[in-house]
């Protein structure tokens, strides 16, 4: 007997499956099925769509067989399958919508497909049926030498910067994935935020997108990878996170938005939750211009990376905080020059203007004007994770909301602005401010 998990590429929904059912009565009913889920070593998941007359057997008598095609090598295999529940709601469900969804657009059904629940059965029996097969070629690539070559790469990391740059550099050499972007939780805003990305003309970084939207939103919202083979407008995000400061007028006028980077029109996406600890605390997205480019190895090399990397962020968070304090009073050994520059701060939602140029809001708005406050008050420019995470002025939400993330995040908007001012690592749990020109504060 065939095992279930080394035929997952049939479920792929490459070659439809057939699906034979019978009433109560013995009247047999043969009909094709959408989507057909691999959910573990002992269960499949169907989708139910409308209650036809598959579905109406299903329920009277829950017993079928399950015809599936390997897309490569043309075996076939015959399930005997035992209908135990259907869910609505959940990972499973999401995860079975996002593909039914892709499936639906590729197929220009996308009127007609709608996932109405996830038919969750047992694989009683699994049968190789009898003929001629072709030979599968060799995969294109070892996925656990890569994963190994990853896990010591990323191992090998003593701060947040370096693991980030690492992951999306192990992506391209490694796995052969050229276009990816790491997000951040920003748990109370119920949100995340890019921090770094590989393979796009932007970087995006700050850029936005709610839990729940699209494929990276609904991956953090359920916690559970989704993964889409065929190009897909109903689970594409959008590439602009908008947001303006209700009360000011001149806020208001300007521009908040940074654009979320992607492929216009990406045909395979994968976006994998990055856990730890059961918190969540970002999600790591892939994607190509090509058709079922990522498969079930694929996802589970990426969700055995991002256990990786979950524990790798848990653990450096807590050593980016235990650094020695900064002398107070550490002043910038070289002094600022040129016209002053005007930097307007909108408590409503911290964000932050060089000038009339959009840099950042939210939590790292907070921590970029609190330390522009402590330099221009008080002429410091060294400053330590400890007391960032203790100042009242900031409001972190919680310890696992990263501070780190948040410095990079900041340093990187503020080399992309071409600002006079950057943020330098100096040491462990450590930073600098340097500023290379008077500025001037503005509160609005």
């Amino acid at each position: 007997m065939a095992k279930l998990s080394a035929i997952r590429e049939c479920f792929e929904g490459a070659i439809p499956a057939t699906m034979a059912t019978a009433s109560d009565a013995g009247v047999p009913n043969i009909a094709y099925l959408s989507h057909v889920q691999f959910v573990d070593g002992d269960h499949v998941a169907l989708s139910y769509q409308f209650f036809n007359k598959t579905r109406q057997n299903l329920m009277a008598n829950p017993r079928a067989t399950l015809m599936l095609t390997h897309p490569v090598t043309m075996t076939q295999y015959r399930l005997s399958l035992q209908y135990l529940h259907t869910e609505t709601a959940g990972p499973l469900f999401e995860s079975m919508k996002a593909k039914l969804a892709g499936i639906a657009s590729h197929t220009g059904m996308s009127g007609v497909f709608r996932l109405l629940g996830s038919d969750v059965c047992k694989v009683l029996q699994i049968q190789q049926v009898p003929g001629e097969s072709l030979i599968a070629p060799p995969p294109e690539r070892n996925l656990l030498a890569a994963l190994r070559i990853a896990s010591e790469r990323i191992a090998a990391c003593c701060d947040l910067e370096r693991l980030l740059s690492e992951t999306l550099s192990c992506l391209d050499q490694q796995f052969g994935i050229h276009h990816a972007m790491v997000l951040m939780a920003d748990q109370p805003g119920a949100r995340l935020y890019t921090v770094a990305s590989l393979g796009y003309e932007k970087s995006g970084v700050g850029s936005e997108i709610p839990f729940g939207h699209g494929v990276i939103g609904v991956a953090a919202r359920e916690r559970t990878p989704i993964r889409i083979g065929h190009m897909n407008a109903e689970y594409s995000y959008s590439r602009a996170a908008r947001e303006s400061a209700e009360h000011s007028d001149w806020a208001s006028a300007l521009e908040l938005e940074i654009p979320l980077p992607g492929l216009c029109k990406p045909r395979s996406q994968l976006a994998v939750p990055i856990l730890a600890a059961q918190s969540l605390l970002g999600v790591l997205y892939v994607e190509s211009p090509q058709d079922l480019r990522f498969s079930y190895d694929d996802e589970d090399a990426l969700v055995s990376l991002t256990a990786q990397i979950g524990m790798a962020i848990y653990i450096l968070q807590g050593v980016a905080d235990t650094g020695e304090e900064a002398q107070a009073g550490a002043s910038d050994p070289s002094l600022p020059d040129g016209a002053p520059l005007e930097i307007r701060h909108f408590p409503e939602n911290d964000s932050v203007f060089l000038g009339d140029d959009y840099l950042i809001k939210g939590v790292a708005g907070s921590i970029f004007w609190t330390l522009l406050r402590d330099y221009a008050d008080k002429k410091r420019t060294e400053f330590t994770n400890r007391e960032l995470r203790l100042d009242s002025r900031i409001c972190l939400p919680d310890i696992s909301d990263n501070l780190e993330a948040r410095l990079i995040l900041l340093g990187k908007r503020l080399i992309e602005r071409n600002a006079p001012i950057r943020i330098e690592k100096t040491g462990r749990g450590r930073f600098g401010l340097r500023v290379r020109r008077p500025i001037r504060l503005l509160e609005e």
